[in-house]
């Protein structure tokens, strides 16, 4: 039996001229039935209301002034833009139902206020409702919520704010025992693995999977050059002209970039050609609020022609006028790709129109794996792990804000989250422990007694003032502490990071918010700054690079060695593998290819594993130390996703020694030890457990202050305590996430047995990309490029002859 719908949304979809799509009527039976549900549809199918029309349709039957409907969302820019999309029919349809939305971004006193009389719809985030959960009123709060609503759920799934969002609903489910859970996502390669994450205890029969229609299929072409696809370089700056004629064609295009630096250099290199003074805006999360939502403002209006964006804009977000979705350099992964050009006529019968910009020749291959991928339906796989330690520190500590607990209900709560259903006794009151007192080592310290165990065996904070300090340092996004970029009348443009800062002088000049800003001085907090019509450098950001897909690497490793496939390429690209076939070979699927050359003095290894810069700048690593050992003078090593450079001033003759799985055993634990790399891991899940606070009241610690605070707890555990939790769970994380162990021991097993090893009198056609990065150290910033390119062409030159 079909769902109906109640007068006012079904006259609501009349008045209109629209019809409830099947998968939004089938949301609806789901949402009467009473059951847990999980939507998979293409982007532009209706999602997000196909999630609330259950909701609606509930307030529109027996209205409620308590909160009934909570909606998770990634970003804060989805949640304004859902909520001024929600908002809209609610008041076309007269209804009494108040939609806000509660983020870092909210004002104190409507957060405030939201606690004692909160809307029937709050739209928030993972950490937004980890703090309203530390409130005693937060039993009052949410004994009445129906619904929770977690959007884009692949973004949250497989990683730490995933974590803590499972275990906000575990605490949920505990408040509002008959609540109901509703994921929504395009981009689902693993549907059952999501219907065990959304579901209370992991049952996914519980679970109801309501799949959309498919939609068009997209229209996506990729941009050549001019002239040549480029030998190096990953941004497509290139195209810059060419960019800008797409913007010229269309309502309204969004130019997605891979990181924040990139995106102020290709909007300043659109303005440069923007001759007709088309109005082009700039987003991305380090930017200020004001920026953002002045942007969001003029795209919502339509008075924006093409807005260059990073990944604060890529999940969700509906503007009608977009036409055409321009990603500037290869897009790493399909499923990354497919919400992209989703963002492209959000419509489901309309073909989203996208056009990928490779920067050089592998990634040309890359932006034709993934067209292939798209065209297949294959999406990047979905990777399901145990939870982490310190995400799991800092909730109790939040449950613990609210009320004292008991151990065993406590526990029994975790366990319904699925990454957490594993838990044992034993790390349960490990973690316990390290929240009562900081562990073995820090135990004499006061500051670390956060938990105190009552004599009926009942946990309570300790004192009032470690229930401010979870509240003020609460959060699992630890990013590089930032200074606000502002003009000397106060007006803030956004931020930058403290060590990017700390490289200017008073002078200096470089790109932000879309403008060339000059240095004028540092004031505690602030990077002080006036407008220049100066060349400027450009702002470094941190974070990890988005690593290529497993399924976009099987895919141009097999572009190489299938000769069929080369008749789709541009005649460079076909003559560069020709030639490298002729000069050396390609590897065959499943095969490792190193290649050895000398060149000007030194000697080059050149392994061709296709696993990510992650994974290759670990290996990087562990081989010129293994090369050290073996006394082979390592110079130094650079890798792009597709290669690894080696290079030193002896020949390397013997590969495989090099390459042996036990470099994981032996030089990867020294490495990681002797490194900042787990330090680093340290600093992170310091912050997030609550065992280093980054604000106080009023104040916020430095950087440098966090660092060194984080790094004299970390030498006195090593040293004291090295099976302490928190030194696990950073382990954890720098094999995990900073290093793509996974790949990298993979990478390792196979080495012996696949490993094609040519030796040759100087470089192939195929090192040209990877060789090319070298210059990139010797070059200063705003003279890069261009010397880059030159250098690219020499080396091209002497990789393309055939005598």
């Amino acid at each position: 039996m079909t769902a109906t719908l109640p007068a006012p949304l079904a006259d609501w979809f009349t008045a209109r001229g629209w019809s409830p799509r099947r998968h939004q009527l089938e949301m609806l039976e789901v949402g009467r039935a009473g059951r847990h549900g999980l939507l998979v549809a293409a982007t532009g199918a209706g999602k997000t209301l196909a999630g609330f029309l259950p909701t609606l349709t509930e307030l529109i039957e027996a209205p409620t002034t308590g909160l009934h409907t909570l909606y998770v969302s990634p970003l804060k820019a989805l949640a304004v833009d859902v909520q001024r999309n929600l908002i809209t029919p609610i008041e076309e349809m007269g209804l009494d139902i108040r939609v806000e939305t509660r983020t870092g971004d909210t004002p104190s006193d409507r957060k405030a206020r939201q606690r004692i009389r909160p809307p029937q719809i709050l739209l928030t985030t993972p950490e937004s409702l980890s703090l309203l959960l530390s409130y005693p009123d937060s039993f009052l709060m949410f004994d009445g919520l129906k619904t929770i609503v977690v959007d884009e759920v692949h973004a949250f799934a497989t990683g730490k704010r995933g974590d803590l969002l499972s275990l906000c609903m575990a605490r949920l489910q505990r408040l509002a025992p008959a609540l109901r859970r509703v994921a929504l996502s395009a981009t689902v390669a693993d549907a059952d693995g999501y219907r065990a994450w959304i579901a209370p205890d992991g049952d996914i029969d519980q679970v109801a999977l309501v799949e959309g229609e498919p939609g068009a299929d997209p229209n996506i072409t990729i941009l050549l050059p001019e002239g040549r696809v480029p030998w190096s370089g990953h941004s497509g700056r290139y195209a810059a002209e060419q960019v800008m004629a797409e913007i010229e064609l269309h309502k309204t295009s969004i130019i997605f970039c891979n990181t924040r630096s990139l995106a102020e250099l290709i909007f300043q290199d659109l303005w440069k050609v923007n001759a007709m003074g088309l109005p082009i805006g700039i987003h991305h999360g380090s930017l200020s609020l004001e920026a953002r939502r002045k942007v969001e403002g003029a795209m919502a209006a339509g008075r924006l022609r093409g807005l260059v964006a990073t990944a604060s804009l890529d999940l969700g977000v509906d503007w009608g006028d977009v036409d055409c979705v321009v990603q500037m350099g290869a897009p790493k992964g399909s499923s990354r790709l497919l919400q992209r050009i989703g963002r492209s006529n959000h419509r489901l019968d309309e073909p989203s129109e996208a056009v990928l910009v490779p920067g050089n020749r592998f990634e040309y291959l890359e932006a034709r794996a993934a067209l292939d991928a798209v065209e297949a339906g294959e999406l990047d796989p979905d990777i399901f792990r145990p939870g982490g330690l310190d995400v799991l520190a800092q909730h109790i500590m939040a449950c613990a804000c609210a009320a004292p607990f008991t151990q065993g209900a406590m526990l029994d709560e975790i366990r319904s989250a699925l990454p957490y259903s594993a838990l044992t006794d034993e790390t349960f009151e490990r973690v316990l422990g390290f929240i009562r007192d900081g562990g073995y080592a820090l135990k004499a310290y006061d500051k670390f007694k956060r938990l105190t165990q009552d004599s009926d065996g009942s946990w309570r904070v300790s004192h009032p003032r470690f229930v401010a300090q979870h509240r003020l340092n609460a959060g699992i996004i630890v990013e590089a502490t930032m200074l606000t970029v502002r003009f000397k009348n106060g007006r803030s443009l956004g931020k930058v990071e403290e060590g990017f800062a700390a490289t200017l002088s008073p002078g200096d000049t470089f790109f932000f918010a879309g403008m060339s800003l000059e240095v004028m001085g540092v004031d505690t907090e602030d990077l002080l700054v006036r407008a220049t019509a100066r060349p400027a450098r450009i702002p470094t950001y941190g974070g990890a690079r988005m690593p290529l897909s497993t399924n976009l690497a099987e895919r141009v490793r097999g572009f190489l060695w299938n000769r069929s496939e080369w008749a789709r390429f541009p005649n460079d690209v076909r003559e560069w593998l020709e030639i490298q076939a002729l000069r050396s070979r390609l590897p065959e699927p499943g095969q490792l290819l190193v290649e050895t050359f000398p060149r000007e003095g030194r000697h080059y290894m050149v392994i061709y594993s296709f696993e990510g810069w992650n994974a290759h700048q670990s290996l990087g690593m562990l081989i010129t130390r293994r090369m050290e050992t073996q006394g082979l003078k390592p110079l130094g090593f650079v890798s792009n996703d597709y290669a690894l450079a080696c290079y030193a001033l002896d020949p390397i003759t013997d590969p495989a020694s090099l390459l042996s799985p036990d470099i994981l055993e032996d030089e990867f634990v020294d490495w990681v030890q002797t490194s900042a790399l787990l330090k680093r891991a340290f600093r992170e899940v310091a912050v997030i457990g609550g065992l280093v606070e980054r604000q106080h009241p009023g104040k916020r610690k430095t950087g440098k202050q966090v660092t060194f605070s984080t790094d004299l707890i970390y030498d006195v555990l090593r040293k004291y305590e090295p099976g302490h939790l928190l030194l696990q769970a950073a382990w954890a994380d720098a094999r995990a996430r900073m290093t793509d162990v996974g790949r990298l021991a993979s990478l390792l097993d196979r080495a012996v047995e696949t490993m094609v090893h040519v030796d040759l009198p100087r470089l192939s056609p195929l090192a040209v990309p990877v060789l090319t990065l070298i210059g990139r150290e010797r070059v200063a910033t705003g003279l890069a490029d261009d010397a880059l390119l030159v250098e690219a062409e020499v080396l091209a030159a002497e990789a393309m002859r055939l005598d």
